[in-house]
């Protein structure tokens, strides 16, 4: 029998009387200091650092230019109309922008020429141009009934390559009347330029099509996606009824079938493509695509079952490819952007051969010539190569795997010199000579701070944006503490801990799991984007204690804790998940008899799988956009870490959270965009279905108008309210 004077003691401690934050703020982006300087790039002469930045900090940006010379920062490019919002872009672009993660508005993206100081700017399915600074802008495309997609600047200025209406145009910089490149998609329901679904959602390529160094050349992507079902999304809140209340994907089920796609060179005069030959089989991803200095084109070619990578060469001319390199893994490929292409004709490669991710050089005709990195930790990016000197400038996880710094190291493969002294997180962007870089600082105690610094020795310049949020002076946001502990297995786990005021007593609290859990990610950094994780902020102003742990497959640990759950997801992870709790138990901070857990999309699955197969640990879940079973999610990602439903049965029945709905005993809270286009509402409903049959309550909240993220700040504040009554009303 429960003990009710007690869980009257409870309910008392945890009141939103208590409460120091406004549940507003956890509803509103930017989140407090994070509104700093984006998209940093070196204008071609080196000249300029330009970036988008809303001066008001709101998500409405600009693009502004900084002279490092005399320190001063100008306009570049105001939004037209206002520029780019969630409600005047087509379904093209809004998915395109649910796809990348984009929130802002205004100005939201450009582009440098590469040889000259003209660029170009799209906005509301448009295209701009500037003739550099201080020019006017000058529109190039307008929709015409069609939005133009992802336009793109030739390396030496004089054209401007984009989609419209499946198919590849380019224009004249300087003005004039487009020209068709490509045809035939229409008609055939294909697309020419534009990538498709899942190497946007999953493989991290947005772009279907890529200039030549000449700019004589375009290659680009030919996606055929009509033998793939239509998956129909309803629009349930609109007004309205017909075509403009529904949309229809060509989703790739897990084990279905994917996209065709094919690869072909076009001049920029017009003419016949010329067709690559990406090899016998058919059933494959076109990864990444890259000219080479030389005017050859490579393409990275990933089988199926995402164990094979091949780096193929191709005359343009006759297609023929020639095999450069061959990563093959058991555990599986983890695709990178670390191909770097050397004047020199020999390439530097990022391979996880060793089980971490390193740097490899090799030659002219893709033969290994020495390892450049080694050791227990992850090249994350490759940040610029100097050819005169031999040295290559990287970002890594070599101090810790919570920290990320820039390091230089020379062809000859000697110990790494790290160049950024401040312990957090360091995201840089280097000049075209390779002697200053811009970098993006932030941790735990400091908002992202920007600056101009040597790459010689990585001594500051100019700072170029320190602004101070007002908003961090009324909010006095405390931030959390990195711990470390050991799983049931002796494996070393990282860990954050939001603790209560002490108005609240020393423990132990109620606890909070906030959790993501899924492989291909990070959550625990000594970075700000964890002291303004706004829900755990707000929740500890509650009184809870908040705890935040990255399992066993999470990202940047290397391949074998990576690969821990191949086959079988939803395992080890709840198991690390309880370890978690139990450490926390151990510490005198958890009441064990007061744990709930949430999360956001594999968050969603993992809280859910953590409600039904820990019972005894777990007590309530907010399980936000869960994948309930894998066989309704995406080829690439599930594949890749699952195999097929036909190879894998017994697998992908143990990692749906319907399998063990039997064992789930504590409340849960379902919460569901219905148009989420990503992981489908078919997901909730699914497992809604199987509830009912068990006869388990659950509550549901649903957002008609919203995807995998709300967007609308009215029902995030809703959202948040919800939630935060569910878990004070029974925890």
């Amino acid at each position: 029998m429960k003990d009710k004077s007690r869980e009257k003691k409870a309910a008392a401690e945890i009141q939103p009387a208590a409460e120091i934050l406004p549940i507003e703020e956890v509803a509103k982006y930017p989140l407090p200091g994070m509104a700093f300087p984006g998209n940093i790039a070196f204008s071609p002469d080196d000249r300029l650092i330009s970036y988008l930045l809303s001066e008001d900090m709101s998500l409405t940006r600009q693009l502004f230019a900084y002279n490092p010379e005399s320190g001063e920062q100008s306009s570049l490019v105001t939004p037209i109309g206002g520029g780019t919002r969630d409600d005047n872009v087509s379904l093209e672009e809004a998915l395109r922008r649910e796809r990348m993660r984009q929130r802002e508005f205004g100005v939201t993206s450009y582009e440098w020429a590469q040889k000259v100081n003209r660029l170009l700017v799209p906005m509301q399915g448009e295209i701009y141009v500037q003739d550099g600074r201080g020019a006017p802008l000058r529109k190039l495309v307008a929709q015409n009934g069609a939005p133009a997609l992802d336009a793109k600047i030739s390396p030496d200025g004089e054209w401007v390559a984009y989609v419209q209406d499946a198919e590849l145009y380019v224009v004249p910089s300087a003005g004039g009347k487009p020209r068709q490149l490509t045809f035939g998609a229409r008609a055939m329901g294909k697309t020419h330029g534009l990538a498709e679904y899942i190497a946007q959602e999953e493989m991290a390529r947005s772009t279907g099509f890529w200039w030549s160094p000449d700019s004589g050349r375009l290659a680009f992507e030919e996606v055929d996606e009509t033998h793939i079902p239509v998956y129909r999304i309803a629009h349930q809140g609109k007004d309205e009824t017909g075509e403009g209340a529904q949309e229809d994907h060509r989703y790739p089920f897990a084990g279905q079938a994917n996209a065709r796609v094919r690869l072909g060179v076009v001049p920029v005069q017009g003419g016949e493509p010329s067709w690559m030959n990406l090899g016998e089989e058919q059933d494959i991803y076109l990864a990444r695509v890259k000219w080479l200095p030389s005017g050859s084109l490579t393409a990275q070619i990933e089988n199926r079952a995402q164990t094979r990578l091949d780096l193929l060469k191709f005359d343009t001319d006759s297609g023929k490819g020639t095999l450069l390199l061959r990563e093959e893994n058991e555990t599986w490929i983890n695709l990178h952007d670390l191909f770097k292409p050397l004047k020199s004709g020999g390439f530097i490669w990022g391979s996880e051969r060793s089980g971490f991710r390193h740097l490899y050089l090799y030659d002219v005709d893709g033969e290994l010539v020495r390892a450049l990195t080694q050791g227990q930790w992850m090249v994350d990016t490759i940040a610029a190569v100097d050819e005169k000197n031999q040295r290559l400038y990287f970002t890594a996880s070599r101090e810790s795997p919570t920290e990320s710094h820039l390091y230089v190291v020379s062809f000859a493969g000697e110990t790494p010199q790290r160049l950024t002294p401040e312990p957090g997180l360091h995201s840089v962007v280097c000049d075209h000579q390779c002697r200053r870089f811009v970098d993006t600082y932030q941790s735990l105690d400091h908002p992202p701070l920007v600056s101009l610094r040597s790459l010689h020795d990585g001594a500051v310049l100019r700072t170029i944006y320190d602004r101070p949020d007002p908003r961090l002076e009324q909010l006095k946001l405390q931030p959390p503490e990195i711990v470390r502990m050991q799983n049931r297995t002796g494996e070393t786990l990282y860990g954050a801990i939001y603790r209560p005021e002490a108005q609240f007593g020393h423990g132990p609290y109620p606890t909070i799991v906030y959790v993501y859990g899924g492989p291909h990610a990070q959550m625990v950094t000594n970075g700000w984007n964890m002291t303004v994780a706004m829900r755990a902020q707000y929740l500890r102003s509650l009184g809870y204690l908040i705890f935040v742990l990255d399992n066993r497959g999470s990202a940047r640990r290397g391949l074998a804790f990576e690969g821990t759950l191949k086959h079988d997801m939803g395992h080890f992870e709840v198991e690390d998940q309880v370890d978690g709790v139990r450490w926390l138990v151990d510490q005198g901070l958890a009441d064990p008899e007061r744990v709930a857990i949430y999360g956001w999309s594999y968050g969603g699955y993992m809280s859910a799988m953590c409600l039904a197969r820990a019972p005894e640990t777990f007590k309530l879940a907010v399980a936000g956009a869960p994948v309930t079973a894998w066989d309704g999610y995406d080829t690439h990602y599930t594949e890749r870490y699952m195999g097929t439903p036909q190879s894998n049965p017994e697998g992908y029945r143990q990692a749906s959270v319907m399998a063990h709905i039997d064992k789930l005993q504590g409340k849960l809270m379902l919460v569901h965009g219905l148009i989420d286009e990503n992981v489908h509402f078919r997901h909730t409903a699914r497992l809604i279905n199987t509830l009912i049959q068990a006869r388990k309550p659950y509550e549901l909240l649903l957002f008609p108008d919203e995807r995998h993220m709300p967007r609308k700040l009215a029902d995030r504040i809703y959202m948040e309210s919800l939630i935060r009554d569910f878990l004070v009303n029974n925890l």
